[in-house]
C-alpha cells in the first residue's frame, strides 16, 4: 500500500508541476484579480449594493401597482435591508479606524 500512495503523491506532484490550460486560466485570473486589488473589490460590492437596492424598489413598486407575489417582495426587501445595514457597519469600521490612525502618536 506505501508504494500506491507514493505513486499518488508523485502524480499529484507532476500535475501541478504541469497544470492543463483550464487551470492555468485560472491561476492567471486570480492573479489578474489579486493585482486590480481592493479598489475593484469595494467598487464590485457597491454595484451589488446598488443593483440589490434597485431590484427592492422596483419590486415594490410593482407590487403597489399590481398584484405581485408577496414572498419576491418581502424577499427583496429584506435582502436590501440587510444590505443596507452592512455597509453602514463597513462605513463605522472604516471610520474608526481612520480616527484610530489619526490619534496614533508620531
Amino acid at each position: 500500500m506505501d508504494i500506491k500512495a507514493a505513486n499518488a503523491a508523485l502524480a499529484y506532484a507532476a500535475r501541478l508541476s504541469r497544470p492543463d490550460a483550464a487551470a492555468k486560466s485560472a491561476i492567471e485570473s486570480r492573479a489578474s484579480a489579486q493585482s486590480d486589488g481592493f479598489s475593484n473589490m469595494v467598487k464590485s460590492a457597491i454595484e451589488d449594493t446598488a443593483q440589490t437596492l434597485k431590484k427592492s424598489e422596483t419590486l415594490s413598486s410593482q407590487a403597489l401597482v399590481n398584484p405581485a407575489d408577496l414572498g419576491q417582495v418581502v424577499t427583496a426587501v429584506a435582502s436590501a435591508e440587510v444590505t443596507l445595514q452592512t455597509v453602514v457597519a463597513v462605513r463605522d469600521r472604516v471610520v474608526q479606524a481612520y480616527q484610530d490612525i489619526l490619534r496614533m502618536p508620531i
